[in-house]
């Protein structure tokens, strides 16, 4: 199965104003021209990064944010995530965008709710900050892991 997905003006907008660049996903996509197809990936199929205390920040991911572990054996599932955009971003090295310039990454979570899971969040004594904008495509959140990497939390505008 294959998932076309096109970043609107106005997502790619936002993106542009935080430093990052953004590209259309074709050139038939934004000029209508038909060209030959090109094999493209179709996903995420997993997000590695180093940690002081792996089995602690994958115990707090899993109890915060509902991210299953990563398997053990084969007949684990890992964790599945519901369709839908994904920006792979690029930000200029110098970006404050992540916070920290030691940060080399941020993640950023698709929600069904961002005051709901803000709430949750915040039971469990965990900062978040909410962006009290509104986008084009949505609402955001920020927060930190323990480790201090930076995640943001987005809750995309429902169509109509």
């Amino acid at each position: 199965m294959r998932i076309a997905v096109s970043i609107s003006s106005a997502t790619c907008a936002l993106l542009l104003s935080a430093g990052s660049v953004c590209a259309q996903s074709s050139a038939a996509a934004t000029t209508g021209s038909a060209k030959p197809s090109m094999e493209k990936v179709t996903g995420i199929g997993g997000f590695f990064f180093r940690a002081s205390d792996p089995k602690a920040l994958a115990e707090w991911y899993e109890r915060h944010l509902g991210i299953n572990r990563t398997p053990t054996s084969y007949s684990q599932q890992p964790w599945e995530q519901a369709a839908g955009p994904t920006i792979f971003g690029a930000f200029p090295k110098d970006s404050k965008y992540f916070g920290s310039d030691a940060q080399q990454w941020m993640i950023n979570f698709r929600v069904r709710d961002l005051d709901a899971m803000v709430a949750q969040l915040r039971r469990a004594r965990i900062e978040v900050e909410v962006d009290s904008q509104s986008y084009p495509n949505g609402r955001f959140a920020r927060l930190k892991d323990p480790e201090g990497n930076p995640i943001q939390l987005w809750e995309a505008k429902r169509p109509g």
